[in-house]
């Protein structure tokens, strides 16, 4: 018998088929991006405040194929080189626009674009309203870049809960309450301010209540080109929104808590439109970012809908038509 059947070559000396890259395509187009999605991974977000930021996430990384008759891309070197970019940095604006330089650079018969997105929770822990506790919040984040024709954009969304208290309601519950105080009160001919003080606290006190849900504000934001911050401004633009909404989603709660977040909620009636606003003006005035598009939606407990607003900075060439996060 024929030794070489009995002692085959072992698999590494042996040359294995690389069918994507003999074989020409059958039908020979370009293709905008191909690569992988839902990479399990964990990484280090640097923020520029609060500095390394540990997470794990899903990531997605795609090249582009420039030549038609090329029948596919090198998936296993995206991976690797995926791998061992977020063993060995942080990710940073710099990092990234050097990670979508070396990866284009693994296609480079092949392909003149590249993208990269990390999707995440940016843990972070938040302080009550009163009490001397606090505890984590998850603020889904995400940080997209795309090198196109030579440059590289990068986009960071970020999503922010929040409470919102409809005036509407508000005004209506108002209107129920007095009118409860009058029929109470029909018979006396002047109330003390005891009195009015006890109705308050009874149940009659709260015969109307208004409406009010848990929120959440969208946001995607463009980094200036000339974003030289060593990290992302993550905890920066959630300081901000929360900062001019003022009614920001609790974790550790006592009562002192509770009854600020109500006094709050009352302080900061808001429609969707209200909120918005407030988002768009705290966004106009943050350095380093080149263009914002912005959703609010309040998941209504009146309704089966939501209510929701868009804004954007406004610029002629930004995100002005687009409706989707």
């Amino acid at each position: 018998m024929n030794k070489a059947m009995n002692n085959p070559a072992p698999q590494s000396a042996r040359a294995l088929p690389d069918v994507a890259a003999s074989d020409r395509a059958a039908i020979q187009s370009t293709l905008d991006w191909v690569g992988m999605s839902e990479i399990a991974l964990p990484f280090i977000v640097q923020d520029e405040q609060q500095g390394a930021i540990h997470c794990q996430g899903r990531a997605q990384a795609y090249v582009n194929i420039a030549r038609p008759d090329i029948k596919g891309i090198h998936m296993s070197r995206l991976y690797l080189l995926l791998e061992q970019w977020s063993e060995a940095e942080a990710v940073t604006p710099e990092s990234i626009r050097s990670f979508l330089d070396q990866k284009l650079g693994t296609h480079t018969d092949i392909s003149d674009s590249a993208t990269i997105s990390l999707r995440f929770d940016y843990l972070s822990r938040r302080p009550a309203l009163k009490s001397a506790y606090s505890g984590w919040k998850a603020y889904p984040a995400e940080i997209e870049a795309r090198l196109l024709e030579g440059r590289v954009e990068i986009e960071l969304k970020l999503s922010i809960p929040y409470s919102s208290t409809c005036p509407c309601s508000a005004s209506l519950s108002r209107q129920l309450l007095a009118q409860a105080l009058q029929d109470d009160f029909a018979d006396t001919a002047s109330i003390s301010k005891e009195a009015i003080s006890q109705w308050l606290l009874s149940e009659r006190g709260s015969v109307a209540t208004p409406h009010s849900q848990r929120s959440w504000a969208y946001l995607r934001i463009r980094l200036a080109d000339d974003f030289t911050a060593e990290g992302f401004p993550i905890s920066r633009l959630i300081d901000q929104v929360e900062t001019a909404l003022k009614t920001p989603v609790q974790t550790a709660v006592k009562r002192e808590d509770e009854q600020e977040f109500a006094r709050l909620n009352g302080a900061n009636l808001m429609f969707c439109e209200d909120a918005a606003r407030r988002v768009r003006v705290a966004l106009l005035d943050q350095p380093g970012i080149s263009d914002f598009w912005l959703k609010v939606e309040h998941q209504e407990s009146l309704h089966a809908h939501n209510a929701v607003a868009i804004a954007t900075r406004g610029l002629e060439q930004g995100y002005t038509a687009q409706l989707t996060y």
